[in-house]
């Protein structure tokens, strides 16, 4: 236990709604301000996913309590802490548990959070990489993981079908799988990211147009040994009628639908899996194993290729361009820049 400091200001994004809409500033706070918790957090790096691009632009409705610190993750080291497992000093990662939307998030330098919220870094990583993982890089070592033990080897006959590919969650699954010694398939239906995903390790480029191409009828010709979908609506649909026997699909994301149109048959006559992934609640030691697979996993210098810091007097520019799907690669915040 950590002797609690004095008050202490500190800077964050802060959003305010007045008359329903929201509007975002720069402010400096007192640390007395900050959500009730046993650790406080000295914030390095935060990053930029696409739920923070709605929360920023007040989309969705993801808060409901204002003035309210967005930020969905954070890295950074331990300040002043009250549990027995963190010390001040402590390298720590956190995601999920709804911080930065009911809970104030990682784009401030200070963040108070319950001791169970967080992670210690593995060996290997540090805050930026941590973030340029962030909660999307989680993710899909959750995909990953589940996928594994649902059968998938390397030894599976056919690709691995990533959708979504670019985004945050696809690129690092990309990454993670081919390195795994997996033939990776990457769906996207932007052009300009062909040779990205292709650097990440995929070995061939599905184009948004034929993941939309519905079979004739409820299956397809078998062609994935798996596949992670961060898509969601009729891609999720279709890939399901095309997985082989016994394969399983990784459900992450649904910007397209929520909306599932598709027959028992997939599942009755190819027992074919569809596993659902919530990082949210992910219980903590499914998050250390999470981790611990990217740290060991994950090649670094593919993540750090694309990776691209940024400070947070641009974060309201950013918002914008990934609600638009003009963001590639991982955006890691400095959030003391």
């Amino acid at each position: 236990m950590s002797p609690a400091p004095q008050t202490q200001q500190f800077n964050a994004l802060v959003l305010d709604e007045t008359d329903g809409k929201v509007s975002h500033s720069f402010k400096t706070l007192n640390t007395a301000d900050l959500p009730d918790g046993d650790v406080t957090v000295a914030v390095e790096y935060s990053s930029l996913n696409y739920k923070d691009g709605m929360i920023i632009s007040g989309i969705g409705k993801l808060v409901r309590n204002y003035p309210h610190i967005p930020g969905v993750d954070f890295a950074g080291t331990v300040e002043t802490s009250d549990s027995p497992n963190f010390k001040p000093g402590d390298n720590v990662v956190c995601t999920g548990w709804r911080v930065g939307e009911a809970h104030w998030g990682g784009y401030a330098t200070r963040a108070r959070v319950k001791s169970d919220w967080l992670v210690k870094l593995p060996s290997g990583l540090d805050a930026k990489r941590a973030m340029a993982i962030g909660t999307a890089g989680l993710t899909a070592a959750l995909a990953v993981m589940a996928l594994q033990e649902h059968g998938l080897s390397t030894e599976s006959e056919g690709e691995v079908l990533i959708t979504g590919a670019a985004g945050g969650v696809g690129s690092v699954a990309v990454a993670l799988l081919a390195n795994l010694g997996y033939r990776v398939a990457a769906g996207t239906g932007r052009g300009e990211t062909h040779e990205y995903l292709k650097d990440l390790g995929a070995a061939e480029i599905i184009t948004r147009d034929e993941l939309q191409q519905a079979p004739r009828g409820p299956l397809a010709s078998e062609r994935w040994s798996g596949a992670i979908d961060n898509v969601g609506g009729p891609i999720l649909a279709n890939l399901l009628a095309s997985l082989k026997y016994g394969a399983s699909c990784a459900a992450v994301g649904l910007a397209a639908s929520p909306n599932l149109e598709t027959t028992v048959l997939p599942f009755l006559l190819r027992g074919v899996n569809l596993l659902g992934i919530d990082s949210v609640h992910c219980p903590n030691v499914r998050r250390l194993d999470g981790w611990g697979l990217l740290a060991k996993s994950l090649p670094m210098e593919k993540l750090d290729a694309i990776t691209n810091v940024s400070p947070m007097a641009d974060l309201p520019e950013l918002a914008g361009q990934i609600l638009k799907g003009q963001v590639k690669g991982r955006v890691v915040i400095d959030v003391n820049s």
